[in-house]
């Protein structure tokens, strides 16, 4: 056989190689029935040290195939560096294809009710596979993250806006926090043009600016069961807090104090025993800062993530003089503009109670 006969002949072999690699074992199962893999990737790994430390975290089977894999795609350096969530059954070419983040079709719609806080959200986003509810978490508190997108407060807690999304799987979470406040900035501009008298008022009788209309109706937000009520229960609270006769300006919201346990709940002792009920020790506990039964006006930052309703419910609140209301079943509530009358609809709702 002749010299151009056997190379011909081994590039035949090497191509039949690689057309294994690439058609066949990339689509052979993980070694998993698809458990959750959380993995901090460092970047800029080689083939063989990439191959191991996935073969460690138990997303390959053969780690020396895997990283003959990477040569022979050239994907090593593709695969991007920080969080990312995995499954133990995904192939060689959805492992690969995820890290890259590069595959516009791996994606899923995740749906963000009204009134969930970050909290729920980084719950759903894991359990969606998008990105892990640690990571989610962290990049809603990011300083530098958060200055980019023009957020003044600790959180992005009230900036990331409930709707329905159409996300990559093993999204980057910063990624996921920009693209929801995106969303939140075109719905607030939309309401706030439209309802430009009431943000006027706001603005110039109250001093609020965005972040203080984000914090209202995320109060309200948690409060209302009923899109006709939210303008109602809106009112009482910003009655509240410009009416000269009432004092001290205390919104007494329970879900405020609610929150204060679900953030940061392990810095305040009434909330140890936290499991969803507030208890008049939480709402009386001067050490939650986010208790409006202890502490005058609005919380620190919004509690929830506030859908248009709820926003608009604060632009443009009733005309009422009411300053108080109470539960009466089935999501609805009394409303009462003086404490003797409020007083008087506490009895006929506890008489009226089987």
């Amino acid at each position: 056989m002749s010299p151009f006969a056997w190379l011909a002949a081994g590039l035949v072999v090497l191509a039949g190689i690689y057309l294994t690699l690439v058609f066949g074992y990339a689509g052979s199962r993980g070694p998993g029935n698809g458990r959750e893999v959380e993995l901090d990737w460092p970047g800029r790994l080689s083939p063989d040290d990439a191959a191991e430390r996935l073969y460690a975290a138990g997303l390959v089977v053969h780690p020396r195939l895997f990283a003959l894999y990477l040569r022979a795609t050239g994907s090593t350096e593709a695969l991007r560096a920080g969080r990312h969530l995995l499954t133990d059954d995904l192939t060689p070419r959805e492992l690969v294809r995820r890290m890259e983040r590069s595959a516009p079709h791996d994606r899923v719609k995740v749906r963000i009710p009204e009134g969930f806080t970050r909290f729920d959200i980084a719950r759903r986003l894991q359990n969606s596979k998008v990105c892990s509810t640690q990571a989610f978490l962290d990049a809603t508190v990011d300083a530098d993250l958060l200055a980019r997108l023009g957020i003044a407060g600790d959180s992005a807690e009230g900036y990331l806006f409930p709707a329905t999304y159409e996300l990559a799987l093993d999204s980057e979470a910063a990624t996921v926090v920009t693209r929801m406040k995106a969303e939140f900035d075109k719905r607030f501009e939309r309401l706030t043009r439209d309802n430009a008298t009431g943000a006027d008022y706001l603005k110039t009788r109250m001093g609020w600016g965005t972040a203080e209309i984000v914090t209202m109706a995320s109060i309200v937000e948690k409060e209302a069961a009923h899109d006709d009520e939210r303008p109602l229960i809106a009112s009482v609270f910003i009655n509240r807090l410009r009416d000269p006769s009432f004092t001290p300006k205390r919104l007494q919201s329970d879900p405020t104090s609610a929150y204060g346990c679900v953030a940061m709940g392990e810095r305040i002792g009434s909330c140890r025993w936290y499991t969803g009920k507030v208890t008049p020790d939480i709402n009386s506990d001067e050490t939650n800062p986010y208790t409006t039964y202890r502490h005058e006006g609005l919380p620190p930052g919004p509690i929830s993530n506030p859908g248009e309703k709820s926003v608009q419910a604060v632009l443009v609140p009733a005309e009422s003089h009411y300053l108080y209301f109470v539960a009466r079943g089935e999501g609805r509530h009394t409303f009462s503009e003086t404490y003797a009358q409020h007083n008087e609809a506490i009895r006929r709702t506890h008489t009226a109670a089987p």
